[in-house]
């Protein structure tokens, strides 16, 4: 049996504002179309009466045909008492391997997110030098921004 990893699923409150955060930040690119979602088949798989679905997938950095990152906007968005629902808002974090830790971190400044911890610089003998940081984009997800040297 094949097994094959497809996406990383964001659920927004504004899809289109986070995902052009993506872009800017990140160098994600769309990949249309956009999605519009509804009907009854989409209510049985998501167990939410009258559901509808607006988002895009966006390609990551680094594939051309690769695993992407779906950011999605439900209607209705509510969560009922705190069990976790398809329609819940976010993931614990999503990492990025870039060449400038610092430069990056800033751009994500810039567009909206900040920065959680201390930027940290971790010595390991066998693997090299870990630079990273975590952040927040502007809807509080978490991003680890790190860069492997050796």
């Amino acid at each position: 049996m094949a097994i094959k990893y497809v996406h990383t699923n964001i659920i927004a409150k504004d899809w289109e504002k986070l995902s052009e955060f993506y872009i800017k930040v990140f160098n994600c690119k769309p990949l249309y179309p956009e999605r519009k979602l509804s009907g009854g088949w989409l209510d049985k798989m998501t167990n939410i009466d009258e559901v509808r679905i607006s988002g895009i997938h966006l390609s990551l950095p680094g594939y051309e045909n690769g695993p992407t990152l779906e950011i999605f906007q439900y209607e209705p968005e509510n969560i009922i008492n705190n069990i976790p629902h398809i329609n819940q808002q976010g993931y614990r974090h999503i990492a990025f391997h870039v060449d400038d830790v610092e430069e990056v971190l800033t751009k994500l400044i810039e567009h909206g997110g900040k920065k959680i911890g201390e930027l940290v610089k971790k010595q390991y003998q066998t693997l090299g030098t870990l630079t990273a940081v975590y952040a927040e984009d502007p809807e509080g997800n978490i991003i680890e921004i790190q860069n492997w040297k050796r």
